[in-house]
């Protein structure tokens, strides 16, 4: 687990947003960083090689499969949650409700 996966897990575990979050979780052929099942709701958190292109075609296929399962993925960058968790933790309560 990352630093900033690590800070994230931190906020999710334990019920501590009000829903029950899984870490490095596999759906179909994928592993998440997190997922809430009761919400369908998935939380990526990107470090910098999700900048390169081929990894960003990755990503866009990866997302497009797991939204057509039904999951709403949020994706942040690793600065993100690093500098600036109150805005990335007030987005994760907005989507998951």
């Amino acid at each position: 687990m990352t630093e900033a996966e690590g800070i994230i897990w931190e906020y999710l575990r334990d019920r501590r947003l009000g829903k029950k979050f899984q870490r490095q979780y596999v759906i179909k052929d994928y592993i998440v960083d997190f997922v809430c099942l009761e919400t369908n709701l998935i939380i990526e958190i990107d470090g910098g090689y999700h900048a390169e292109p081929i990894q960003m075609e990755d990503d866009t296929l990866r997302q497009s499969e797991l939204r057509k399962l039904g999951y709403t993925v949020i994706r942040f960058k690793n600065d993100d949650v690093l500098f600036n968790i109150e805005k990335v933790i007030k987005q994760i309560k907005q989507l998951n409700k």
